[in-house]
């Protein structure tokens, strides 16, 4: 095996049993520094080892028993263990000497709870979001600190002090490494649902930068999704958030053209759509909707979702359904936001001056104050309605509100064609 093949080995087995790996000694030695220390050691062993003696037959057991051993040389080799280290090394040194057919067992769980505690704690109320989305795709997305700053235009100082700051956060706190309970667990997964969204709308619409899509964080936010809902088969938002995610993203193909341009949902060519990513994605819904009581907010965006993926043209998209689906959402989750996605259903189903009546007077709301898709939609009824001087001001307003190029590139160009056209 070459040292590039290896590598990529590496690489690959890195994305898909790190979160198991590091989970796995988060438990063994309560801190998630230590865990992740131990696991990065591991790692480098891998880089070193396996191109002289190829990949092992489990890889993922391989690196936890790496780790494990360590652990243990390093308990050992401290001249000031307490009680807890002594107790701690102790356990794994009969972990370890259980021998490897106990660690293989453990790695090929298909996840185990460790994975879900540790998501658990990394979408703990005590960090900011900002935080949690940043600890959460370095230790279970896989992701290095360059590749979380590089994919949220920040530095990569920035985000390694953010880590940092957390994990302290975290055992100055002494969160424990467990499930919470009721009330408690209601609001930690209603964060984790949240961290794990922010993620994949992060990749599908990027806010900054040069490119307006990412998949590689929409496929990272699908994983953990497809984790959690798993390792939570009775929670239906779990699966109503992986039925959102998959079927947004089976546009993702057709969301931009051959230099980078964002292509509107309208325009877009539905054979490029992933009929594997809808299937799947109908199918998380269909288990959402299944569970006792009524569906939750990602269910019933996952709903809207699906109204899309099923229509073989915009033209015959269930507009009606939709306006209901956004009626609901509304109730569940009020937001002025909600109210203008409902308002652009509203125009495609009544007309664009049904729209417009709903939509202006959300341009005094504080929380769409700086959100650039309020002008945008606004431009677009105008524009519907002949009114083209006003809409070309719109999407004007709206490209010097975004901070992502493509998008902005979009807006002016819609703004000069306005302009051409008008009277």
């Amino acid at each position: 095996m070459t040292d590039s093949d290896a590598h990529r080995a590496i690489e690959a087995v890195w994305r898909t049993e790190s979160a198991k790996l590091i989970a796995g000694l988060v438990r063994v030695v309560h801190d998630i520094g230590l865990a992740e220390d131990l696991a990065q050691d591991a790692l480098v062993a891998a880089l070193e080892q396996w191109p002289r003696e190829g990949v092992p037959r489990n890889p993922g057991a391989w690196l936890m028993a790496t780790a494990r051993h360590r652990a243990i040389d390093g308990f050992r080799r401290s001249s000031m263990l307490n009680r807890k280290h002594e107790q701690l090394g102790r356990e794994l040194d009969r972990r370890v000497d259980d021998g490897v057919q106990a660690l293989d067992a453990a790695i090929d769980d298909p996840v185990g709870d460790d994975v879900l505690r540790l998501m658990f704690i990394t979408c703990h109320p005590i960090l900011s979001t900002a935080a949690r989305v940043a600890l959460t795709l370095r230790l279970l997305g896989g992701l290095t600190t360059d590749e979380i700053a590089r994919a949220f235009l920040t530095s990569e100082p920035t985000i390694a002090q953010r880590i940092v700051r957390a994990k302290r956060a975290l055992s100055d706190a002494r969160i424990p490494f467990e499930l919470p309970r009721g009330e408690a667990f209601t609001e930690r997964l209603a964060s984790v649902l949240r961290v794990i969204y922010l993620v994949f709308n992060e990749g599908y619409a990027a806010t900054s930068g040069d490119d307006w899509l990412r998949p590689a964080l929409c496929n990272d936010a699908i994983r953990l999704g497809r984790i959690l809902a798993e390792s939570m088969p009775d929670e239906p938002e779990a699966y109503g958030l992986v039925a959102l995610m998959e079927l947004q993203a089976s546009r993702n193909a057709a969301r931009v053209g051959p230099d980078g341009a964002p292509i509107l949902l309208s325009d877009q060519d539905r054979g490029r759509w992933d009929r594997a990513l809808i299937r799947s994605g109908l199918e998380a819904l269909a288990r959402a909707e299944s569970a006792e009581g009524h569906a939750g907010p990602y269910a019933v965006q996952a709903a809207i979702a699906a109204c899309h993926a099923i229509a073989q043209s915009a033209e015959e998209t269930d507009w009606s359904r939709i306006v209901q689906l956004y009626t609901h959402l509304v109730q569940l989750t009020p937001s002025p936001v909600v109210e203008l996605n409902r308002a652009v259903a509203v125009a495609m189903a009544d007309g664009p001056a049904a729209g417009l009546a709903l939509v202006d007077p959300l341009v005094s709301a504080p929380e769409l104050r700086d959100y650039h898709l309020l002008p945008s939609v606004r431009a677009d009824l105008l524009s519907k309605l002949g009114r083209l001087r006003e809409a070309r001001d719109e999407l004007v307003r709206a490209a010097s509100m975004t901070r992502n190029v493509r998008e902005r590139a979009l807006l002016l160009q819609r703004a000069r064609t306005c302009e051409e056209d008008a009277p």
